[in-house]
């Protein structure tokens, strides 16, 4: 019998996708959240749930002993960039405090594959687009710094020893289950299509679009968005490669193609059917004028296969999770 997988921050947007997402390939899984920012309602109803703090090495080492788990994915982190500028030591105190008492805890235990949870942010403003794995890391923000530094202890522990690591780097994610099991939950939403689908389903009044100055097209920022159920599959694949053998990887994930604030503003209306009210205010602290993946690792090594890189889709299952959530 195969051991469960370990998914610290499960309960959250992207974990529970991929929660949902081993179950359908056949694997146990055992989700570590402390719900500060997950609901325990994303959780599926198959895995274990167990509340708690992934920085408890006392608990993660347990949890590791007693289901025997020799793999585990982190998603547990504070993630918000103009927080981060504001509230710098919460962040790396919850993205690297936590997260190397986390890694200790699964060294310790023996864990053989880990896949992390890192982020586009790592790259900062990027010299030329789209962005290769191997592009300048220069990060702009204390969250871009705080991932960027689990990622290098990461790879430090692994050349020291034989756990093996996938580092996916996130674009913009956006989007919700299919079948309306997860969504996107944040109780302070930043994101621009889960803002943007508030207001059009009349939770929020308006919005702001944060700056229309930038050296792009229309002025505003162009970003490269990816589907969360695609993501949760590369998150998957990820493992599989690591439990088949094979190296650490370091990946991309996004569609390598980019739209602007107004593209999928002009998109939310179109899908919803109606105009959103929109001002223009200005530019937030760590924003790049342009982020836009190169993917073609993540195609080539895991065999990834994108099959819902459509803005509308996006768009719509985003709407369709918001209106189920009123």
């Amino acid at each position: 019998m195969i051991a469960p997988v370990l998914v610290a921050g499960g309960a959250g947007y992207i974990g529970s996708h991929v929660a949902l997402e081993l179950i359908a390939a056949g694997r146990s899984v055992v989700v570590l959240d402390d719900l500060s920012t997950g609901r325990r309602d994303l959780v599926p109803p198959q895995a274990e749930f167990v509340q708690g703090d992934v920085g408890d090495s006392s608990l993660v080492r347990d949890l590791l002993a007693r289901h025997g788990c020799a793999s585990v994915m982190m998603f547990a982190g504070s993630i918000i960039v103009s927080e981060s500028f504001q509230q710098p030591l919460p962040y790396w105190r919850n993205n690297i405090g936590a997260g190397f008492a986390f890694l200790d805890a699964c060294a310790r235990e023996g864990v053989r594959h880990l896949v992390y949870s890192s982020t586009a942010a790592v790259y900062g403003a990027p010299d030329s687009l789209p962005i290769p794995e191997d592009a300048a890391l220069r990060p702009i923000s204390p969250y871009g710094r705080s991932k960027l530094a689990l990622e290098w202890a990461l790879a430090d522990l692994c050349s020291v020893s034989e756990m093996r690591f996938a580092a996916l780097r996130y674009f913009n994610v956006a989007g919700a289950d299919a079948q309306l099991r997860s969504g996107q939950v944040s109780p302070v939403a930043t994101h621009l299509i889960k803002i943007a689908t508030e207001v059009a389903t009349g939770k929020r009044p308006g919005m702001a679009i944060y700056g229309d100055d930038y050296p792009t097209p229309d002025g505003t920022c162009i970003r490269d968005y990816i589907h969360v159920s695609d993501l949760a599959e590369a998150h998957v694949l990820a493992l599989n490669h690591l439990e088949a053998g094979g190296e650490s990887l370091i990946a991309n994930c996004g569609y390598g193609r980019g739209f602007s604030v107004r593209d999928v503003l002009a998109a939310v209306e179109r899908v919803a059917g109606k105009p959103l009210a929109v001002e223009i205010g200005p530019r937030r602290r760590g924003d790049p004028p342009a982020l836009v993946a190169d993917s073609s690792l993540l195609k080539q090594v895991l065999g990834w296969s994108p099959k819902r890189d459509d803005l509308d889709l996006m768009v719509r299952s985003a709407l369709d999770w918001e209106g189920r959530n009123r």
